[in-house]
């Protein structure tokens, strides 16, 4: 008996979805829920698992066909997955104990004891990388890491994909004179001897065009860059979009946080970062001036009573915004968690539609990649968005004195259409002072 593997249901935002990356080929045995294929969408990617375990009959599309909901990926002929493996015919014991140091595939010396990585290696299904769970073994290769310095928690050493995130994770943390949060980072002096590498272009790959020396090559969007593209032109083109700045003294954020951070992640799990502390102020500045949380349908104006903040996350393919809802009634540790949850699932791809969809405002931190001022560009539909930028140490003026301090500017980008000049700049202003005295956020003044 014959199962089909379908297309789920999408979401109604969404009308189909292209076939991205095929896991099992025509032949291929696969257990239940085990993951098939991934399908690329607008905002996520989808992973199907097999409804049931046998052997991949054959495939109804190939990668980059467009599907839609309910549409027929494959065919699998019924049978247990590990049934449906090859399976040697049984023999003697003594014979087995005899043969087993001959084992070995064509070309290597079979252990007496193999490791547990190498048994993991003789996994099922005859893979590259066997000791690769599906998802693991797309993000590895997405990210181009090294599937033998990751250690695996699975069964025989079997590397899931919450062990790649634990594995960046701690390389993360290891970078020395780094802090992603504080916005700005120590990279090592260049030699004079450094050059830029040039562009390595895949000759395997399509759309490889040009002479000798200058080469070219075309290749199509993803789903995600494609929207996103189209999303930044909707913005610029249906908004007044409009810009105003200011700049923040960091000092008092910095100073709470080396006072607390240790004591705050002890208690709370959660490393104490700058995002929770823009967040809160944001939403102290959104509850003085509704209308920076509002939108535009047609002729009316929509005003938010509730403060879903979209938090920019770049991911492997591409900046994303989750929402974090309800963020007048989380605590800062509440937020640092979903932002950090936010992260894993942006690198993993695990993001799922109900995240992506919906915000009252964004926030988006240039600043973790060094940018020192720009102007960010709105997120339909909402009608503002606060952009973070580097933490500079400058000279100011205070009292009189020039002094030294933690620095940052900040851009509010609005649409003009419903936000006044007046209303965006005291907007910032608020966040700056809520900033410069964070004792606000407890007084609510």
């Amino acid at each position: 008996m014959s199962t089909e593997v379908r297309v789920p249901a999408l979401p109604e935002s969404v009308a189909d979805a292209t076939v991205l990356t095929w896991y099992k080929q025509p032949g291929d045995a696969v257990d239940k829920d085990e993951n098939l294929v991934d399908l690329e969408t607008d905002k996520v990617v989808l992973e199907v698992p097999a409804p049931a375990a046998g052997r991949v009959a054959e495939h109804k599309v190939k990668e980059g066909d467009v599907v839609e909901a309910d549409a027929v990926l494959a065919m699998i002929e019924a049978g247990a997955g590990e049934d449906a493996r090859p399976q040697q015919a049984p023999a003697e014991p003594a014979a087995a104990e005899q043969a087993a140091p001959t084992a070995a595939p064509t070309g290597a010396a079979a252990p007496s004891t193999p490791a547990p990585a190498q048994a993991a290696a003789h996994d099922t299904a005859g893979a590259e990388q066997p000791q690769l769970a599906p998802a693991a073994r797309r993000l590895v290769k997405e990210l181009g890491l090294n599937a033998d310095d990751i250690p695996g928690s699975g069964r025989d050493g079997r590397i899931h994909k919450a062990d790649v995130i634990a594995w960046l994770d701690q390389q993360e943390a290891a970078a020395p004179e780094h802090d992603p949060e504080a916005g700005h980072a120590a990279p090592a002096p260049a030699s004079p001897d450094d050059t830029t590498p040039a562009l390595e272009l895949d000759p395997s790959l399509p759309g490889l065009s040009g002479d000798a020396g200058r080469p070219e090559q075309r290749v199509p969007m993803t789903r995600l860059r494609a929207r996103i593209a189209q999303r930044l032109v909707e913005a610029q083109q249906n908004s007044a979009m409009l810009t105003t700045f200011n700049e923040v003294d960091m000092s008092a954020v910095l100073s709470l946080r080396s006072q607390y951070k240790d004591r705050f992640e002890s208690t709370h799990g959660v490393r104490l970062g700058f995002m929770s502390f823009f967040v809160k102020a944001s939403v102290e500045a959104l509850q003085r001036f509704p209308v920076v949380n509002a939108s535009v349908d047609d002729g009316d104006i929509i005003y938010h009573g509730y403060y879903d903040i979209g938090i920019a996350v770049s991911s492997p393919r591409g900046l994303v915004v989750p929402i974090l809802r309800n963020c007048d009634q989380l605590s800062m540790a509440d937020i640092e968690r979903g932002i950090g949850d936010f992260g894993t699932k942006a690198k993993d791809g695990t993001l799922s539609f109900e995240e992506l969809t919906g915000g009252t405002f964004s926030i988006t931190n240039g600043g973790v990649f060094g940018s020192l001022l720009s102007t960010p560009i709105l997120n339909p539909p909402q009608s503002a968005i606060l952009g973070m930028h580097k933490i500079e140490e400058r000279p100011v003026a205070r009292d009189g004195q020039v002094v030294i301090r933690p620095m940052m500017y900040l851009a509010l980008s609005y649409d003009h259409r419903i936000i006044d000049g007046r209303e965006a700049v005291q907007f910032l202003v608020s966040i700056k002072e809520t900033l410069e005295d964070p004792a606000r956020l407890l007084l609510r003044i």
